[in-house]
C-alpha cells in the first residue's frame, strides 16, 4: 500500500509537490490496513491513525519540523484546542510551542484542501486567540508562512525559521536577486497552482488597500515602480548598492521611510512617471502588508511579463474598460511584431498605446536582432542587464507612443524607460484631436515631463507646422473600439466623417477614425497592424471604409482572431488588418508600388488561448504544461512557433507569403 492509492494516481503527485521522494517513503513506510482501511503511525501521539489525505500532509509537515528546521518533538503538538469567548472552540492542526515559554504557541499549521484565502482566515482567528507570532498553511503542493506582525496584519514570509533562528533571521536578512530567484523558482515548481503577481494584488487589494483610504492604482504603481528601480540597482550595483533594499525587515514607522527613500530614487533616476514631490500615502502598518506580500517576488525577466500583467489588471480595473480599450495580448502582439519585422533603422509608433505593449515587444524584437549582430544572447534576466549601446539608441531615437488615458501613459513611460535606461519617447497626446495638441504642448508642466519626446515626434513631420502626417515606417495599435466621436471640431479634419455628399456625419465611430489617422503616421512604403471589430471588414455599410483603405495602400493581410481573445473584458470579434502605404518614389523609402491586383493574405486563429472565461490556456507538450527556455509558461495558440517549441502558425506562412510577393520588408 502507498499514497497513491489513498490519493490517486492523478491527485498523488500534485498534492505532495512541496516534499521530497525519501521524505514521502519515510512517512510511507509506516502505512498499515486495518479492516480495510489504511492507517499510519503519528509521529507526535505515537499511535496509529487513519490515513486519510490530510493526515498524509500533516506527518509529512511534522517530519519537516523535526528534522529540517530542528524543533525538539516535546515541542509540536496536534489537535490543540483553541477557545473563542465562553463556549466556542476548534481544534490546530500542528501547534509548535515557544522554547522559552512551552506552554504558548509559537507556529500554528493548518493542513487544508480548501483555498488560500479561507485558511488564511481561520489561522488568522487562531494567531488572535493564541497571541502566536507564526502560521502557515498547506494543502500538500503549496505553503504559505505568515509573520503576525501586530494584532491586524499578516507579513508574508519566504520561510519558517529554524529551533535556533529568530523570525528576525528569516524577515530580516539581507536580500540578494538570487532570493528572488530562488523564489520564483519555488513557484514554477508549483505550475499552474502558483498565485501570480495579479492574484497577490488582488488579495491586498481585498484585505488592506480597500479600508486604507487611498487609491489603490497609485500606490501600488508607487510600490511596483521602486521596486523595479531596487531590482535593477542591485542587480547592477548602482551607487555599490549590494542588497535589495525593498525589504519588510523593519518597524512600520522605519520601513515607511526606506520606501519613501526608495521610491525617491527610482523618481530621480526614471523621470515624467511621478512628480517629484510625490509621495507614498499607504500608513506604516497597511505599507508593511504590502511590502510583505511584494518583497519576493522578481519582477523584471526576459520579456517583463510579470510586471506587465499586474499593470494591465491596475489600469484595467481604473480605466480602460470605461473608454472600450483592453489591452491586447501579448501573443497577438507578437505576431504582430513578426509580420511588421520592424528593424534597427525604422521608426515604430503605437497611437494607442495601453500599457506600451506594440512598442516593448518591438524593441525586444530589435534588440535580438542587435544582440545577434553582436554575437550575444540574452538570459533570463536580460530586461535588467546593462544592454548595449545600440539597444539604448535604437529606444530613444526610434520608439514613439501615444495614448489619451494619463495612467496608461505612466505606465507605458515606466516600461519604457526601463526599456531605454531613462529614455522614452511615450506622450500624453489625443491621437485623433491633433489639432489641439499646440494647446497642451504649451502646458509648462506638459513640457516638463514630455518635452524631450516632443521634440523628437516634431522632426517626423511629414510638413512642417502640420501635426496632420507625420513619416513613421512602422505603426502598430489597438485604437479603442467603443465609443462614437460626436465633436464636430475633432470631426472635420477627417475624410472619413464626411458623407459623399460633403456633409459632415452626426457621429462616427473612434476606430473609424484611428485607420484614418494612422494611415496619416505612414511614410510612403510605411506600415501599419490595426486591431479592428471584425465587422468592419463583413458589413455593407462599412464598404467605404475598405475602399478608403485600399485606395491608400496595399491591404497585405487580415488575420481573424479567436473570440475570446479580449474575454473576460469583451467577447467581440476582432481581426488584425495589416496594411502598407503606396509608395512610388524610391527616395522616400521602401518600395510598394501600386498595382491594381494584387494578392492577400488570409488567416483564422483556430487554436483558442483563452477559455469562456478569460483565462488563459497554458499549451501542453508530450502531457506536459509548457514553458519557455526562460521559465515563462507558453499561451496556447496557432499565431506563430514560440522559439522552436510549438508548430508554425500564422506568421511563418505570412512570411513565406511575404518573400513570395517581394513585400520590402521581408527581401
Amino acid at each position: 500500500m502507498n499514497f497513491t492509492d489513498i490519493l490517486g494516481s492523478s491527485k498523488s503527485s500534485a498534492s505532495l509537490a512541496l516534499f521530497d521522494s525519501t521524505s514521502i517513503a519515510a512517512i510511507e513506510s509506516t502505512l498499515t490496513e486495518k479492516n480495510g482501511k489504511p492507517y499510519l503511525t503519528c509521529q507526535v501521539r505515537n499511535k496509529e491513525i487513519q490515513a486519510k489525505p490530510e493526515e498524509i500532509i500533516r506527518q509529512l509537515w511534522i517530519q519537516r519540523l523535526l528534522n529540517e528546521y530542528k524543533y525538539p518533538l516535546s515541542s509540536l503538538t496536534v489537535e490543540y484546542p483553541i477557545t473563542f469567548g465562553r463556549d466556542s472552540s476548534k481544534r490546530a492542526d500542528i501547534v509548535v510551542f515557544d522554547a522559552d515559554r512551552p506552554t504558548v504557541p509559537f507556529l500554528i499549521i493548518e493542513v487544508k484542501q480548501g483555498d488560500l484565502k479561507g485558511g488564511k482566515e481561520q489561522l488568522k482567528s487562531y494567531t488572535h486567540a493564541t497571541g502566536a507570532p507564526l502560521a502557515l498553511w498547506s494543502n500538500g503542493n503549496q505553503a504559505t508562512i505568515w509573520h503576525r506582525k501586530n494584532p491586524n496584519y499578516f507579513i508574508e514570509i519566504p520561510d519558517l525559521p529554524t529551533a535556533t533562528q529568530t523570525i528576525d533571521d528569516i524577515a530580516g536578512q539581507p536580500w540578494t536577486i538570487q532570493n528572488l530567484i530562488d523564489e520564483e523558482h519555488k513557484r514554477e515548481a508549483l505550475g499552474q497552482k502558483a498565485r501570480n503577481l495579479r492574484q497577490l494584488i488582488e488579495d491586498m487589494e481585498d484585505e488592506v488597500l480597500a479600508n486604507a483610504g487611498v487609491d489603490v492604482f497609485e500606490e501600488v504603481f508607487k510600490l511596483i515602480f521602486a521596486k523595479l528601480y531596487d531590482e535593477i540597482a542591485c542587480y547592477q550595483g548602482r551607487k555599490g548598492q549590494k542588497y535589495l533594499r525593498f525589504r519588510n525587515s523593519n518597524t512600520a514607522a522605519q520601513l515607511k521611510v526606506n520606501i519613501q527613500n526608495l521610491f525617491d530614487d527610482a523618481k530621480a533616476e526614471w523621470e515624467g512617471v511621478f512628480s517629484p514631490d510625490e509621495k507614498i500615502k499607504l500608513n506604516p502598518d497597511h505599507l508593511q502588508v504590502c511590502v510583505g506580500s511584494l518583497e519576493e517576488w522578481k519582477l523584471f525577466n526576459s520579456n517583463l511579463d510579470v510586471v506587465d500583467e499586474a499593470f494591465e489588471y491596475l489600469v484595467n480595473k481604473s480605466s480602460k474598460g470605461e473608454k472600450g480599450q483592453y489591452f491586447t495580448p501579448r501573443w497577438v502582439i507578437d505576431m504582430c511584431v513578426k509580420m511588421m519585422n520592424p528593424t534597427e533603422g525604422e521608426t515604430v509608433i503605437d497611437t494607442a498605446c495601453g500599457s506600451a505593449g506594440f512598442t516593448v515587444h518591438a524593441i525586444f524584437h530589435v534588440w535580438k536582432q542587435i544582440l545577434e549582430d553582436e554575437g550575444l544572447t540574452a538570459s533570463h534576466l536580460f530586461t535588467m542587464e546593462d544592454k548595449p549601446q545600440r539597444c539604448k539608441e535604437y529606444v530613444r531615437d526610434k520608439v514613439f507612443a501615444i495614448d489619451f488615458d494619463e495612467k496608461s501613459v505612466r505606465v507605458a513611460r515606466c516600461l519604457n524607460l526601463i526599456a531605454g535606461d531613462g529614455q522614452t519617447n511615450v506622450l500624453h497626446l489625443n491621437t485623433l484631436d491633433w489639432t489641439k495638441w499646440d494647446e497642451t504642448a504649451k502646458q509648462d508642466d506638459w513640457r516638463d515631463t514630455y518635452g524631450d519626446g516632443w521634440k523628437k515626434l516634431r522632426k517626423l513631420l511629414a510638413e512642417k507646422g502640420s501635426y496632420r502626417g507625420f513619416g513613421f515606417d512602422v505603426l502598430m495599435a489597438n485604437p479603442p473600439f467603443a465609443g462614437d466621436i460626436k465633436q464636430t471640431d475633432m470631426l472635420a479634419p477627417y475624410e472619413l466623417a464626411h458623407k459623399t455628399n460633403g456633409k459632415l456625419e452626426n457621429k462616427v465611430g473612434r476606430d473609424l477614425l484611428f485607420i484614418e489617422r494612422n494611415l496619416d503616421f505612414l511614410k510612403p512604403g510605411g506600415r501599419m497592424a490595426i486591431v479592428l471589430p471584425q465587422g468592419r471588414f463583413n458589413n455593407s455599410s462599412d464598404q467605404r471604409v475598405r475602399e478608403f483603405i485600399a485606395e491608400r495602400g496595399r491591404i497585405l493581410a487580415v488575420v481573424g482572431l479567436h473570440p475570446n481573445t479580449f474575454k473576460p473584458h469583451t467577447g467581440t470579434k476582432t481581426s488584425v488588418l495589416f496594411v502598407q502605404k503606396w509608395n512610388d518614389d524610391p527616395k522616400a523609402g521602401p518600395l510598394c508600388p501600386k498595382v491594381e491586383d494584387y494578392n492577400i493574405f488570409f488567416a483564422t486563429q483556430k487554436l483558442e488561448s483563452k477559455d469562456t472565461s478569460g483565462d488563459k490556456i497554458i499549451a501542453v507538450k508530450d502531457g506536459k504544461l509548457l514553458r519557455d527556455t526562460h521559465g515563462h509558461w507558453v499561451i496556447q495558440h496557432d499565431l506563430f512557433n514560440h522559439d522552436g517549441l510549438t508548430q508554425d502558425g500564422v506568421t511563418e506562412a505570412f512570411v513565406e507569403f511575404a518573400k513570395k510577393e517581394k513585400l520590402s520588408f521581408f527581401l
